[in-house]
């Protein structure tokens, strides 16, 4: 019997790892009132003068993103999927996969970036940045951003914006 219970006691510990997490941990709740919903999305090398789109959104505590941002000439694109895992004031972190494919980098391929991540407002942008910015495949910088509130996003051009 006790070899039994012995045994079922490693099998649950086994069966349920410790390191699942289920929930977003919200360390700002304005923050994550911020980042609930549809944003403008955007690669330099694309555009910052029209935009794709990202949306968070939020199941059983759990934080998600998906977006894409797609260029209007040709086949660059950037993709972002995956599970925001800690907000903070003025950061989270992201569990996932980003792919940027510019036609001048990395030979036309894409280029996968995949695991945790960072994307952080500093100083008074209205934006967050991946803060992982060196291309895994080049010698480039990407600038991958997520924008707070279209209403804040003034200084461009909204008439040719994509949303």
């Amino acid at each position: 019997m006790k070899r039994i219970t012995l045994c079922l006691l490693l099998l649950g510990a086994f069966a349920f790892p410790l390191d699942a997490q289920t929930k977003t941990v919200v360390k700002d709740k304005a923050a994550k009132a911020k980042l609930l919903g549809k944003h403008k999305l955007s690669l330099q090398w694309i555009s910052w003068e029209y935009f794709g789109t990202a949306t968070v959104t939020e199941k059983n505590g759990m934080l998600f993103v998906k977006g894409e941002q797609k260029s209007r000439q040709g086949s660059d694109f950037v993709r972002v999927e995956g599970t925001i895992t800690a907000i903070e004031a003025k950061s989270f972190t992201f569990t996932g996969t980003i792919i940027t494919q510019v036609s001048h980098n990395n030979e036309g391929k894409p280029c996968t970036r995949e695991g945790e991540m960072t994307f952080a407002i500093t100083g008074k942008r209205k934006y967050w940045r991946l803060q992982q910015m060196q291309s895994p495949c080049g010698v480039e910088t990407d600038y991958v951003d997520i924008y707070i509130d279209q209403a804040e996003l003034t200084c461009f051009n909204l008439d040719t914006a994509e949303v």
